[in-house]
C-alpha cells in the first residue's frame, strides 16, 4: 500500500541526503519524493510516497523521528487531503494530429506551453490518476518527454 508521509525537517544542506539514506539502508523505495522550505524559511517539508504496509511505515516513522534534523512525521494516509501532483509533456503533433493531441489537453484541462512545428509541450495538474489517464492518451500520438514532481500533499482546512 501506498502511503504519503509529511516530513518537516531543518532546511540547510545534507538533511535530503540523510533522510533518504535512511530509506536507502532499511532497503526502502522512495515512490516520490519533494521537498521545499515552508512558510518558515528555517524549515523545509518533505513529502514523500513509499509503498509498505502498516509496519514498515510505522518502523519509517519512528526511524525518522530519532533524526535531529527531523521536526516531525506525518503519515497522511486515509486522511482527508489535497494532493496535486505537476506534469510537462511533450508530445509529437503533426498537422493531421494537432487538433486532436489539442482537445485533449482541453478535456483534461491542461495548458499549452511551448508549441513547436512537431510538438507541443503541454503543462498538466492533478492528482496521480488524472495525468496517468492523460499520459495514456497521448502516448498513441507519440510521447516525447515525460517530467512529473511527484506527489504533493497539504491536509483539507476545517469545514
Amino acid at each position: 500500500m501506498l502511503h504519503t508521509l509529511a516530513v518537516v525537517v531543518e532546511n540547510h544542506p545534507g538533511v535530503l541526503i540523510r533522510v533518504a539514506g535512511l530509506f536507502a539502508r532499511r532497503g526502502y523505495n522512495i515512490d516520490s519524493l519533494t521537498v521545499c522550505q515552508t512558510e518558515d524559511p528555517e524549515l523545509s517539508r518533505m513529502t514523500i510516497v513509499v509503498n509498505g504496509d502498516d509496519q514498515i511505515i510505522e518502523q519509517v516513522r519512528n526511524q525518522l523521528s530519532k533524526l535531529v534534523v527531523v521536526h516531525s512525521v506525518t503519515d497522511l494516509t486515509g486522511e482527508s487531503v489535497v494532493a496535486r501532483e505537476l506534469s510537462l509533456i511533450r508530445v509529437e503533433v503533426s498537422t493531421e494530429t494537432r487538433s486532436a493531441v489539442l482537445q485533449t489537453v482541453d478535456i483534461f484541462r491542461g495548458r499549452v506551453v511551448d508549441m513547436g512545428r512537431t510538438n507541443i509541450t503541454v503543462e498538466l495538474t492533478g492528482d496521480i490518476p488524472k495525468i496517468d489517464a492523460f499520459v495514456h492518451a497521448v502516448r498513441p500520438y507519440g510521447l516525447l518527454e515525460l517530467v512529473r514532481t511527484g506527489k504533493i500533499a497539504i491536509l483539507r482546512s476545517d469545514a
